[in-house]
């Protein structure tokens, strides 16, 4: 944790928060519990919104939403995207071709366009947020990956494994997989950071099915409506996830550099 510095310490307290909102919270993020806009307050600490919610709670529980989705987003893309990169990086020929020719496609593309192509087709909700913010962080990882799996098999110790007679799978698993995974976890944190920047987009665009439920990109959509009347409420929760993007991306790049 000390090597992750303030940032990690950031995001290990934003996840605490979020998993023990039921218990800290000061009111329930669903109720009407004051004055609609009401200034932030001792009573409301971050304020109320147009329909009088604690903007405090709601951004509380706003994590458990964020962090769900994010979570699933994360591990659809380095399951599919690091299977793919590592077969693609290490085995080369045909398969490997396919693999770069659809990852360029899609990298051909802007990534919330291709999450609103999957969210057309499937329909709006959570489940659906996370697998299109999974879909479009994709391709960049499959090249990431399959960039770290080249440069490890090009190393004097696959050679060594050859010789002694190991099996292409066996060197895959046991030298080369290990020494991609540093790439593999700062990418994984990197690929986090767009989930949950995605995720909010979309929410924030009305994709993400209940809107009464807290979430950062929803609660943003609610707080432009009235922003000159109740700028506390974009301002908490755009906060919010500036500070949780900003610390992901220090973490990776801390993990990058080890």
């Amino acid at each position: 944790m000390r090597r992750l510095g303030l940032s990690g310490a950031f995001l290990v307290l934003f996840a605490l928060l979020s998993l023990c909102a039921p218990l800290i919270a000061p009111y329930d993020p669903l109720s009407e519990v004051g004055t609609a806009l009401m200034a932030p307050s001792t009573q409301h600490l971050l304020g109320t919104d147009w329909i009088g919610r604690d903007v405090l709670s709601r951004v509380l529980h706003s994590g458990r939403r964020t962090l769900s989705i994010a979570l699933i987003a994360l591990v659809t893309t380095v399951l599919i995207g690091g299977a793919l990169g590592l077969w693609a990086g290490f085995f080369g020929g045909a398969l490997d071709w396919l693999i770069v020719s659809l990852s360029d496609a899609l990298l051909a593309l802007p990534s919330l366009l291709i999450a609103l192509s999957v969210l057309t087709l499937s329909g709006s909700g959570s489940l659906q947020v996370a697998f299109a913010a999974a879909l479009s962080g994709l391709p960049v990882y499959i090249r990431l990956v399959r960039a770290a799996a080249r440069a490890a098999r090009a190393h004097a110790y696959v050679e060594a494994a050859r010789a002694l007679g190991a099996s292409e799978l066996g060197i895959l698993w046991r030298h080369v997989l290990p020494n991609t995974l540093p790439t593999c976890f700062s990418g994984g944190v990197m690929v986090l950071a767009w989930a949950i920047l995605n995720a909010a987009t979309l929410h924030f665009l009305g994709f993400g099915g209940d809107p009464s439920v807290p979430e950062l990109g929803a609660m943003l959509a609610e707080g432009r409506m009235v922003l000159r009347a109740a700028p506390w409420i974009a301002f908490a929760a755009g906060t919010a996830l500036t500070l949780i993007v900003l610390a992901l991306n220090d973490v990776a790049r801390r993990l990058s550099a080890q």
